[in-house]
């Protein structure tokens, strides 16, 4: 049997290891467009007090995976899914090719969220969701490191990685502002106590916190960005982080049934029988995304157990609780997920 991954996060490659262990006669194949290796999202947000991170973040190289005798195809692109034949589309290292597939796992994650009125100012701002984006903002600190200056950080969004990487900068000893537009922080995952709580943290470890602000739009200036609410103020670097959006786009062209993410059943299988999806892209039937490493490893270790016979019935999620590293945060009540 193919068995065709495409994404090269923890989902992907969880499954890819899984099943290999499981099924070691049955091709599998792992398509990505990353360059560097199986690296941990989650540590993304500790950039820049974590020594060595480009080096750290790195949880396996391509070619360990690819001495488990998983083929691993980097800096590629799938352009299109091709139900009709089960193959896929790939272009990338100057040339364009098709791989066929018997089931094909699609979990290429997210990207970030970027709220319409913010996508006209792009090239102004930096986003936060791979080790691209980490390498392209350690570079422009350093820069200002280099001349013994300290950056002063806009950071739009008070969510989670927001208050993540405010809290990262300002331990790591630079000058930050974070606006949120909700009267309070995390307010999705924290309860109000929770939230005064961090935000108390937050400010202790210098980081000014801006609440109930209408961001209305970003100007260029010189070598200054302005983040223009009421007024505008100007800032050497800017973040926005204002969540994250599942890559449904190769689903939708397929004609894959999509809501938030892909919508799959319980046993994470999609609208076609012979595609399934996990992590961040998965939509159960109960509506929800589980986005968190625990679940999502948990999703990808089952189903490669049960595309390899050796599970039966329904895929449920696992108790767990996610938490912030935000420097000095501990929230005192569970986190709503």
């Amino acid at each position: 049997m193919q068995i065709v991954i495409i994404g090269s996060g923890v989902a992907g490659v969880s499954f890819a290891e899984k099943y290999r262990a499981l099924s070691p006669d049955d091709d599998v194949t792992l398509v990505t467009r990353e360059r560097d290796g199986y690296y941990s999202r989650p540590l993304l947000s500790r950039g820049f007090t974590m020594a060595d991170i480009e080096q750290a973040i790195i949880l396996k190289p391509f070619d360990k995976l690819r001495e488990s005798n998983i083929n691993v195809l980097c800096g590629v692109d799938v352009t299109a899914i091709n139900r009709s034949d089960k193959s896929i589309d790939i272009t990338g290292a100057s040339q364009e090719q098709t791989l066929h597939y018997d089931k094909l796992i699609l979990a290429q994650g997210s990207s970030a969220f970027i709220p319409p009125p913010y996508r006209p100012y792009e090239k102004l701002f930096f986003c936060l969701n791979s080790l691209v984006d980490l390498k392209a903002l350690r570079q422009f600190r350093q820069d200002f490191l280099n001349q013994n200056q300290r950056p002063n950080w806009a950071i739009v969004g008070g969510g989670l990685i927001g208050c993540e990487v405010a809290s990262d900068l300002a331990v790591a000893g630079d000058d930050v502002t974070l606006f949120h537009a909700s009267d309070r922080l995390m307010e999705r995952q924290l309860v109000a106590e929770d939230s005064a709580l961090l935000q108390k943290v937050l400010q202790d470890s210098g980081v000014k916190v801006l609440l109930n602000q209408a961001v209305k739009e970003f100007t260029k200036e010189n070598d200054k960005v302005g983040v223009k609410t009421d007024v505008t103020v100007e800032f050497d670097g800017l973040l926005v982080a204002c969540g994250f959006k599942p890559r449904t786009e190769l689903a939708e062209r397929a004609g894959l049934e999509t809501g938030r993410g892909i919508k799959v059943n319980q046993q994470l299988q999609t609208s076609d029988e012979s595609i399934y999806a996990l992590g961040d892209v998965a939509e159960l039937p109960n509506g929800k995304l589980y986005a968190f490493i625990l679940p999502i490893r948990n999703q990808a270790l089952w189903l490669a157990e049960f595309l390899a016979g050796q599970k039966q019935g329904d895929w449920t999620p696992p108790v767990f609780t996610p938490k912030a590293k935000v420097h000095g945060f501990e929230a005192a009540h569970p986190y709503n997920v």
